[in-house]
């Protein structure tokens, strides 16, 4: 695409010629390809600017930056709102592959990914083959990828949606966070629904006050053309349709829970779910509105729904072990009250903190796990540049019952096991699908569910060896 075409009727100046050819879009000076517009944004803690001619020596023709550089060969695109216009020129690069999407965005404070999976897996079942950006992975086609981020930067996320777009997908679903709205990472995408699924307070070390962490969420509501809203939630007062398990436009009866999953009715139609908590409910009903809105049949959801497998990481059961990615005092709540009300022996859990984190999620799981768990055990999560030890010791200051403490996250969870009996739920929570720890700037690999599988595969072999 040809430098005039990208940045046709946009409001900025331009330095050198408009006739270069542009082969990709990059802010990043370390993966700038021969031939690329590198945009040099400024954040709160960075400057691009001062990447430019790194970029310029990988191959960059062309700059976008706010303040013209005479010493510099390369043509410059100069514009005051750099960030404005990195939204619109990626979105032109990418011919606006949202437009050609039926776009479902899901955002709140829990229940994120559990709800996209469900819609993409609706969606896919209604033949309407949808690809899946999410905090555990982006889905494209047969093609998964990890993820390390919950929303992904502008120029990520257009590139996935036009891929989505080259594999004949016909929707998308996306996860959508606070952090991505406010650093408008989705600008420029076209969402033809947005979920709204909760709130409660987090994040508040980024956003500082709850009122700001709420209108940051309801930016999605307010770009999506159709609206679907969780009218339990006490934030539940925009417009738009509502689901709800005590109030809404869609609302089961009958409903059960059991170890096995989710029964309820929807207007005469029986659902069954193989999903388990009062918090799933929730999840599952997002997803049938998404369904009524495309003018699907109860019948038809409820045979797409019943054969849901799951989420890695969302209370993933192997045996009577879950892991959770719960990593916060509310998320930690509901999964241990919704395991303790089907539980027929202890529910034991483990969990930690995340360091750099907001430090109010140290008080509330560990009062969470003070009053719901039988057995608790504190362990290292994600310490990055903190102190673990002083991270556990700020949780065990809420607890009322003595926990037993083990920094080491692997000998913590062999303990939980070791200790288990046979009718006992273990709860291995806030890390949930992700494959390191981060300790001191280092990823070190490590897998919640992997030392699980293992620990109880040794058991299973001494066992055998040694019978009673």
């Amino acid at each position: 695409m040809k430098l005039k075409a990208l940045i046709k009727n946009l409001d900025l100046s331009v330095k050198g010629s408009k006739e270069i050819e542009i082969t990709g879009v990059c802010s990043d000076s370390r993966v700038v390809a021969p031939g690329n517009l590198f945009i040099a944004k400024k954040g709160c803690s960075y400057d691009g600017t001062q990447f430019i001619h790194q970029a310029v020596a990988a191959g960059a023709v062309a700059i976008l930056t706010d303040i013209y550089d005479p010493f510099l060969e390369q043509t410059q695109v100069i514009s005051p709102k750099v960030s404005d216009i990195e939204s619109k020129l990626v979105a032109r690069y990418f011919a606006n592959p949202s437009q050609d999407l039926f776009v479902v965005g899901v955002t709140g404070t829990k229940g994120k990914t559990t709800t996209s999976y469900l819609v993409k897996h609706l969606l896919d079942g209604l033949k309407k083959t949808a690809g899946l950006i999410s905090t555990v992975e982006t889905v494209i086609g047969a093609n998964r990828f990890p993820s390390t981020l919950t929303t992904h930067d502008i120029i990520s996320n257009q590139r996935w949606l036009k891929e989505m777009v080259k594999k004949e997908c016909k929707a998308a679903v996306m996860e959508v966070s606070s952090h991505g709205l406010a650093q408008g990472r989705v600008e420029e995408i076209d969402f033809d629904v947005g979920i709204f699924t909760n709130l409660s307070p987090d994040h508040l070390d980024y956003h500082l006050t709850f009122e700001n962490y709420a209108k940051e969420k309801e930016k999605l509501i307010a770009k999506s053309k159709y609206v679907i809203l969780n009218a339990d939630s006490y934030w539940g007062q925009f417009e738009g349709f509502s689901f709800g398990i005590e109030k809404g436009n869609l609302r089961p009866e009958n409903l059960k829970m059991n170890a096995s999953g989710t029964e309820f009715d929807i207007e005469g139609c029986h659902f069954k779910i193989p999903l388990i908590g009062r918090f799933n409910v929730y999840n599952a009903l997002a997803a049938i509105s998404v369904g009524l809105h495309l003018g699907e049949p109860l019948s038809k959801i409820r045979d797409v729904l019943a054969e849901f497998k799951g989420v890695p990481g969302r209370l993933e059961r192997y045996g009577n072990v879950f892991v959770d990615f719960a990593h916060s005092g509310v998320a930690l709540e509901n999964v241990l009250q919704t395991l303790k009300e089907i539980v027929e022996g202890r529910l034991i859990v483990v969990f930690g903190s995340g360091g750099e984190r907001d430090p109010l999620r140290r008080e509330t799981m560990g009062k969470a796990a003070d009053k719901w768990a039988d057995l608790s055990i504190v362990t290292s999560d994600n310490p990055r540049g903190e102190d673990p030890n002083e991270i556990i010791r700020q949780i065990v200051a809420h607890f009322k019952k003595k926990p037993l403490v083990e920094a080491d996250r692997k000998n913590a969870i062999h303990l939980a096991l070791d200790l288990a009996e046979e009718k006992d739920f273990v709860l291995i929570a806030g890390r949930g699908h992700e494959q390191y720890q981060l300790i001191g700037g280092q990823k070190v690999p490590f897998e919640d569910m992997a030392v699980v599988k293992e620990r109880l595969k040794n058991q299973m072999s001494s066992a055998m060896v040694n019978p009673l």
